[in-house]
């Protein structure tokens, strides 16, 4: 497996042992975790950009903009999922309090693509 980027909606201060945060869009930080075949490669923090209502693109393209693979979340809305689609960032549906629980249920494969039919509503 080459080296895949991935990134998970956090809490403060971010990292492997920080909360998840439910809400992608708001979230306070990002952190990016680097995957390869012996697992855990690397780990950044990346600060979220303040938005207004309506504004989901913003973390779609700060995402882009760090070379993202694959987001984890808990969910999210229409506009955001197409914008991340239309990157070329797959998004998956996991479960975990942390961080590091959402990178092992991808490692271990037990986590699933977001589709239409996933989406939160009022996005």
């Amino acid at each position: 497996m080459a080296k895949t980027r991935i990134a998970v909606p956090s809490n403060s201060p971010g990292g492997l042992e920080a909360e998840r945060s439910a809400h992608f869009g708001r979230c306070d930080v990002f952190t990016l975790v680097d995957v390869n075949q012996d697992g855990i490669a690397g780990v950044k923090i990346v600060s979220n950009i303040d938005h207004t209502e309506g504004g989901c693109l913003v973390p779609v393209n700060l995402l882009a903009d760090h070379q993202v693979d694959i987001i984890i979340v808990n969910g999210m809305g229409m506009r955001p999922l197409l914008g991340f689609q239309q990157a070329g960032i797959k998004v998956l549906l996991s479960s975990g309090h942390t961080v590091q629980e959402a990178i092992d249920n991808y490692l271990a494969g037990r986590i699933q693509p977001m589709t239409e039919r996933n989406v939160c509503g009022g996005h």
